[in-house]
């Protein structure tokens, strides 16, 4: 027997904008958007109070799940959840930093296999390209993975190398002759080597280990092996304003490139990060206040595409918060539970809406990431609703987030906008409720 539920607002954020509506429900897909008192029978009716607005649930497509092999850093059950609260209802989970690295499909099947039963959202997954493992690409991209991400520099984990130009044209023209995806961490090897270390807490030294130029050379050689290869590829998290021209001659060109950054890059100015705070280390680094404001320009312009969170987390003690030594310190911001409320922070005092964020943090990721029926309130998708009150404000405690670690750069800090109640297929998302979430592939299959 058919499951009938009604949503009824006086603002719901539609792809064409806020107005008062009813959702109608069934089975858990939109099948009505309707008058706000419109008549419909239903075995359940939610009414939105005055002060909240009905929205998409949102998608993340760049967390780091890490399970197995480093769940004491995070896990699905603490991820999801945390991705939940934060009034996120879909995530595709990074091939790192989980050991082993999802970089072959028997590696994408022990990743699917440790995520099993313990989802409170819906979670798909990224593949890896590192030297070597070219033959491991279509497998994968048969068997549902979303994409496949590369660095052009040290990622950090030795298991999970950096691919040289000659190895990242060869994958490209792999990828291209299926029609995949490419999404990559965009920092030149050659630029960061010839770059100053960085060994002890000052926080100018660790931003000067990774120079904005190491961004800009990777994009326009991103560019340029996208003219050549025609493979569709994704730039991850952009920190460097002085990239965003390359990206818009190549967008104006018609090149198949899209871009994401993440909410801290869109939050945090470099002035403000005092020495020490191993917190804030990230890579690319935050820089200062101009390039945020740059990064906000293109975003609202359409040449950055999405924000996501790159939700990177690790155990307190590999922070070094006790020495603050940015050399040693794990470089990672978790944010998977903040990301709609920071984005909305800072957006809103440069006149972004709601409307604004459901496109940064649902449609567009959807398009991005090829997942139809999600990320937008319309006839025929997936009843993953939220509800929020954007005129709230909280402050951050770190110790009552519900990712794994204890550990962020927002503690302390006011943001806007709460996250009321989620819903995922029309069901409710309780933070230590039932595990409704499902392993999800392109095209939301």
């Amino acid at each position: 027997m058919a499951t009938r539920k009604i949503w009824r607002a006086e603002r719901v954020v539609l792809p064409d904008g806020e107005r008062p509506a009813a959702i109608a429900v069934e089975d858990g897909t939109v099948v009505g958007i309707l008058e706000k008192d419109a008549p419909w029978e239903a075995d359940e009716e939610v009414l939105v109070p005055d002060g909240q607005a009905l929205m998409p649930g949102l998608i993340d497509i760049h967390v780091h799940v890490n399970e197995p092999g480093r769940t004491e850093w995070e896990g699905y059950e603490t991820a999801t959840r945390a991705a939940a609260a934060g009034g996120f209802t879909t995530l595709v989970d990074m091939p790192l930093n989980s050991s082993p690295c999802t970089t072959s499909l028997e590696n994408l099947e022990l990743k699917k296999e440790a995520a099993r039963g313990k989802l409170s959202m819906d979670v798909g997954f990224w593949g890896g390209v590192i030297p070597g493992n070219i033959e491991e690409l279509r497998p994968m991209w048969e068997a549902g993975v979303f994409g496949f991400k590369c660095f052009l520099g040290d990622s950090g984990l030795d298991e999970y190398p950096y691919v040289d130009r000659p190895t990242l044209l060869a994958a490209m023209k792999e990828i291209a002759s299926f029609g995949g995806l490419l999404i990559i961490h965009a920092e030149d090897a050659s630029v960061l080597d010839s770059a100053p270390g960085c060994d002890g807490r000052s926080y100018e030294a660790f931003m000067n280990s990774h120079p904005a130029e190491a961004e800009n050379a990777s994009v326009d050689f991103v560019v340029e092996a996208v003219r050549q290869t025609g493979c569709r590829a994704h730039i991850l998290h952009l920190g460097s304003a002085g990239a965003v021209d390359s990206i818009r001659r190549a967008k104006a060109e018609g090149l198949p490139i899209t871009v994401e950054t993440a909410p801290h890059y869109l939050t945090f100015d470099a002035e403000e990060i005092p020495d020490g705070a191993t917190e804030y280390k990230c890579c690319p680094p935050l820089r200062g206040h101009a390039n945020r404001m740059g990064l906000w320009k293109a975003l609202q312009e359409g040449v950055i595409d999405l924000v996501a969170s790159d939700h990177s987390p690790s155990t307190a003690e590999l922070k070094h918060l006790d020495t603050g030594d940015f050399g040693a310190a794990w470089g990672g911001i978790s944010s998977v539970q903040l990301g709609f409320s920071a984005v909305w922070t800072e957006g809103r005092k440069l006149g972004a809406s709601l409307s604004d964020v459901a496109r940064w943090q649902g449609s567009n990721p959807a398009a991005v990431v090829g997942l139809a029926g999600k990320g937008s309130i319309e006839v025929g998708a997936a009843a993953d609703l939220i509800t929020v009150a954007p005129d709230e404000t909280f402050v951050v405690d770190k110790d009552k987030l519900f990712h794994k670690n204890p550990v962020s750069p927002y503690h302390g800090r006011e943001l806007a906008g709460v996250v009321k109640a989620t819903w995922l297929a029309g069901e409710p998302v309780e933070p230590h409720g039932p595990a409704r979430g499902r392993e999800i592939t392109r095209d939301n299959k």
